[in-house]
Parts: structure tokens; sequence; C-alpha cells
């Protein structure tokens, strides 16, 4: 239907110009910005992609503690699990810990990285090493490569720092886990498997003498009296 007085060629041009108006700028869909990889001109280099500062270091990435990050201090293994393992765990579950880590009960830390490194090995070393750490998990039932228990006397008597290297580096068919198991999940691994190492090999005198009763009670033939 044709409107009386309405040139349709002028409608049809003034319809196409209101519609355009607001598509002559396309800057929130091409951004002026530089994309990843792309050239400058600002720069003599020709590149977008700045390299940082000599000598910076982003927050969180100090890294000054020598045995916590590398598991060495002085070049020599560390034998113990470095105090920042505890206070790592400690910051990382601030809900957990009401209480300043100096004034939290070191039992209470000790079993949250035992915890924290259970659920890690599972994850991540349980399908090679087993779940008791006898080099019987999953994919070697399956034909990989049988690494070395955790329970022979070399791995026994290995500094902790020993496995934090294996963890961070790797080794013969174990791949580096250092971009996948951040510093303090390693040392909470490193918990665990000095645990599954004690479980195997405990002694009575390692059991608290106060403990010592519920042993003999499981250990009574069926019907003995106590």
């Amino acid at each position: 239907m044709r409107l009386p007085g309405v040139n349709t060629a002028a409608a049809v041009v003034l319809c196409i110009v209101a519609s355009s108006c607001g598509c002559d700028r396309l800057d929130m869909y091409d951004q002026p910005r530089h994309e990843a990889m792309e050239a400058s001109n600002f720069f003599p280099d020709g590149l977008s992609a700045r390299p940082r500062v000599p000598g910076t270091i982003a927050r969180g990435q100090l890294h000054a503690d020598e045995a916590l990050f590398t598991g060495r201090v002085g070049g020599q293994s560390v034998s113990q699990l470095p105090d920042g393992a505890l206070r790592a765990i400690h910051a990382r579950f601030p809900q957990r810990f009401k209480q300043p880590f100096d004034k939290t009960d070191l039992v209470e830390l000790r079993q949250a990285l035992l915890e924290r490194g259970h659920e890690r090995f599972d994850i991540y070393c349980s399908v090679c090493h087993g779940g008791a750490g006898a080099g019987d998990g999953m994919i070697v039932r399956r034909g990989f490569r049988k690494p070395p228990s955790f329970h022979i006397d070399r791995l026994r008597n290995a500094p902790a720092g020993h496995y934090f290297d294996i963890v961070t580096s790797g080794v013969g068919a174990m791949p580096s886990y250092a971009s996948r198991i951040g510093a303090a999940d390693r040392w909470a691994i490193v918990a665990y498997v000095r645990a599954l190492q004690l479980s195997q090999n405990a002694r009575l005198d390692d059991v608290p003498a106060d403990a010592r009763s519920i042993l003999d009670a499981a250990s009574a033939p069926a019907g003995a009296k106590p």
C-alpha cells in the first residue's frame, strides 16, 4: 500500500541511512588493542607483547624459602618436611584453622597436611604407584613400566627432599609434575608417602603406650578374655 504524498524512493534511502547509523563504529567488535602476538609500530622491536622488566617478581612468587620451593638447602636435599609446608596448609584452609599459625596445634596441622597429601596422591600418583605405594597401580597392571616400591630400603632411607625433587623434575618414565602440582602440594604428597612407608614398616615401639592395648585386643584370639 502506498501512502499519499510519500516518495517511495526517498523512504527507502532514509531507512538505509537510519539503519547504518549504528554500524559505522566497530570499537566493541574490533577493539583498539593488540591481540596476542600482533605486531606493533609503537615499539622499536615491532613486538606488542613486552618482556618483563628485569628483576620483576609477581605477587606470591618471591620463592624466598629455599627448602620449600627446591627441596634443598645449600645444595643438599632436606631430610624433613620444611616448616613452610605446614604454613602453606594453614593458609590454604583458613576456615579450618580458627587461630593464627603460631597458635595452631601441630598435630592438627600435620593431620591436614596428610589429608591433602592423600587426596593429591590418589589423583596424581596412585595410577602408577598404587594405593599403598607398592608400584602396582592400575596402568602398571595394563603394561606400563613398574616403578619401584616406596617400601624398599633405598627409598625408605631417602631424604624427604629426594621425593620433592622427583615430583618436581621427574625421573625415568615419570614426567615432571611441577606444572600441575604446586610446591606446597608436592610436600603434602611427600608427607603422605612417608605415612605409607610407616604403615608398612611400623614397629610396636612406634605405637604410643596408651594405644597398645587396642592392638593387644585386636590381636587376641576370638573368645579370649581381656
